[in-house]
């Protein structure tokens, strides 16, 4: 492993933080932190998308200016770093004059001066929830399938990117992997799409209707569209085009990978790889694509009262157990579904008496034993195979963005040593059994680095309970890592 350049989408500061981002910040994170423990070089970037008719909107009901608005969902944003232990490098923001705007007009000037640009009149249908227009047969029963609301028609002069000019070049690079989009399901319907005739996208909007944007170079009666000012954050928040950062991370030699919804993944896979490939710069390697979180069945909506916050969660169960769930419990590739009876299932049956039961036993035994040695000689090589073995398939499952299956597998690591303390009966006369003991030791410390990406917390504290010295082992009887929930 080399250079890993690791985004999340960033997400729209239109209202606070849910699940559903949270899903994707902590996908992002184990990728990165896995990368970062096989030393790898690693700069993970996420942020807030805050332009757009929407948050204009919206910052309007409240009775705010749009900055103060944004400024207020933008540290929420930001917070999650700490509630969900995130160990990202950079935080971008679409209002950042000084780092984000002049990257964003650099690209303008250079997409415009490749001819890839013009100005003409349009009309068509906007649906300001996913700030895009759209076609008739998008639309199900003359609504948006997303967001219910039927589209708004607009009719201006605007400016458009020349975004079939592309569509060959990008067809070979999707069906070639050289843009691999994960999983086949999402590179699928992206294909199918750029089958049909792929129409020119509008990049700007009347400064006259949305006043709330990034003013085109040149004119003024106009602000660049949301979606190509989002995009560029990948870009601004390596400092493009001359900080050491984006010459060493935005490179052939990277693997530059992003991390989104299925709700956005077209503007990711067609019409940013279109704008780089215009622009001469390279194109990411990945895209894994995920999808939603219902909650009890129902999509997460403000209006219905069902949306999860992630800080009242992490608040009552702790970090790592929301971690857990988001990995364990939702599909990486398809919806999943968040409930409290689903969540403490999985908190009782596989952290409290999982994990957690497992350290304790363990440690707790070792630490009654003041002779403890380990060495090569006296590790059991079935538990060294076992141990091998789940770390060649973690690996393989964390770099196909499997994360359930990777837990999966570290779980029969650990029920395998539940079943060996069973099975020699340590808690008997445990002076006599220090060489199972110290199996035991070295397995429970090689499940504590295999769920570091995971649950960076949990992996922290079952490390500082083990000291090795040489052959010499001293263990100290750890804390209750995942006290039971009965309610």
């Amino acid at each position: 492993m080399d250079k890993s350049y690791i985004t999340t989408s960033i997400a729209y500061a239109n209202a606070s933080p849910h699940i559903g981002f949270a899903l994707e910040s902590v996908q992002a994170d184990v990728v990165a932190r896995y990368r970062r423990q096989k030393n790898g070089e690693v700069f993970f970037l996420t942020g807030t998308d805050e332009h757009g008719t929407k948050i204009y909107r919206a910052a309007h009901e409240k009775n705010l200016p749009p900055q103060k608005f944004v400024d207020e969902i933008a540290d929420e944003f930001k917070n999650l770093k700490n509630i969900l232990n995130l160990d990202w490098d950079g935080f971008i923001r679409t209002t950042d004059k000084e780092n984000h705007w002049p990257a964003v007009e650099k690209i303008w000037k250079k997409l415009r001066e490749n001819g890839d640009i013009e100005k003409r009149i349009f009309k068509g249908l906007y649906c300001v929830g996913c700030e895009d227009f759209i076609t008739e047969k998008d639309l199900v029963d003359g609504k948006c399938p997303i967001h219910q609301k039927e589209p708004e028609v607009i009719e201006e002069e605007n400016y458009f990117f020349k975004l079939s000019k592309y569509a060959e070049e990008l067809k070979s690079r999707i069906k070639k992997d050289k843009l691999k989009i994960i999983p086949e399901t999402r590179k699928n319907e992206t294909l199918a799409f750029l089958k049909e005739r792929l129409r020119d996208v509008s990049v700007s909007r009347s400064r006259d209707k949305l006043p709330w944007g990034i003013p085109v170079p040149g004119d003024e009666s106009q602000v660049i569209y949301v979606w190509i000012d989002a995009l560029i954050n990948y870009l601004s928040g390596l400092g493009y085009p001359e900080s050491d950062n984006f010459k060493k991370f935005w490179s052939e030699n990277s693997e530059i990978m992003h991390f989104i919804g299925k709700d956005i993944f077209r503007f990711h896979t067609i019409i940013w790889p279109a704008i780089l490939l215009s622009v001469n710069l390279p194109l990411p390697k990945k895209i894994f694509v995920h999808g939603f979180i219902t909650v009890n069945g129902q999509k997460i909506s403000k209006s219905d009262g069902n949306v999860v916050d992630p800080k009242n969660l992490v608040g009552k169960y702790g970090t790592d157990a929301v971690r857990y769930f988001l990995l364990r419990e939702i599909s990486p590739f398809e919806d999943g579904d968040f409930s409290k009876e689903k969540f403490r299932e999985r908190y009782n049956g596989e952290l409290a008496n999982g994990l957690g039961n497992f350290a304790a036993r363990v440690l707790t035994l070792a630490s009654r034993n003041a002779n403890l040695q380990i060495h090569n000689n006296t590790i059991n090589e079935e538990i060294k195979e076992k141990i091998d073995f789940t770390e060649k398939i973690t690996e393989q499952k964390i770099n196909e963005f499997k994360f359930n299956e990777a837990l999966s597998v570290i779980w029969d690591l650990i029920k395998y040593g539940d079943n060996y303390v069973n099975q020699t009966k340590l808690w008997e006369n445990t002076e006599n059994k220090s060489a199972e003991i110290a199996n035991l030791i070295f397995l429970l410390q090689a499940v504590s680095q295999m769920i570091l990406p995971f649950l960076p917390e949990t992996s922290e504290k079952i490390s500082k309970n083990i000291k090795i010295s040489g052959d010499n082992l001293e263990v100290s009887k750890p804390e209750n890592l995942f006290p039971r929930f009965n309610e």
